[in-house]
């Protein structure tokens, strides 16, 4: 089964807050804060602040006022981009990761051109769908983060 995370699942809802936000109420988070607001687990929300802060999609700021804010526009911020800040680079089979050391049967191997036009595939298609994008509200979702955000202030 070729399946997203759940680590990555929570880093682009944690990410889709930040972009929801982004516009309505663009104050810097903590990350109790931030777990209180999206109702993710303490300790999982630091985790994917630390990955997502070295990727370059959130920046941080010490002090008192601390917290954390998007990096970017949401709009200049791809799917692609949170998943492999997460997950590494998307590769649907291990020999197409860039990580990856030659495969040692490639010259045999009959499948790996159509792999890899199906992983490019992939790629391209969350590297075309925006943060901005995975922000809009559907089914609801706006009007339980706003009652969320009303009982955390």
């Amino acid at each position: 089964m070729i399946r997203v995370t759940k680590l990555a699942d929570y880093g682009v809802l944690l990410m889709t807050w930040f972009a929801w936000r982004h516009d309505r109420d663009p104050g810097r988070r903590n990350a109790p804060q931030l777990a209180a607001e999206t109702g993710l687990p303490a300790p999982t929300v630091s985790k994917l602040l630390r990955m997502l802060g070295k990727a370059g999609l959130l920046d941080s700021q010490r002090g008192v006022n601390g917290g954390y804010n998007l990096a970017r526009d949401p709009r200049n911020i791809s799917m692609a981009e949170i998943i492999t800040a997460i997950e590494g680079p998307i590769a649907l089979m291990e020999c197409l990761s860039d990580e990856t050391p030659d495969c040692e049967v490639e010259s045999l191997c009959p499948t790996r051109s159509n792999w890899s036009r199906i992983n490019q595939a992939i790629r391209s298609a969350l590297e075309g769908i925006s943060l901005h994008e995975m922000a809009q509200p559907q089914g609801g979702w706006h009007q339980r983060i706003s009652e969320s955000l009303a009982q955390t202030k």
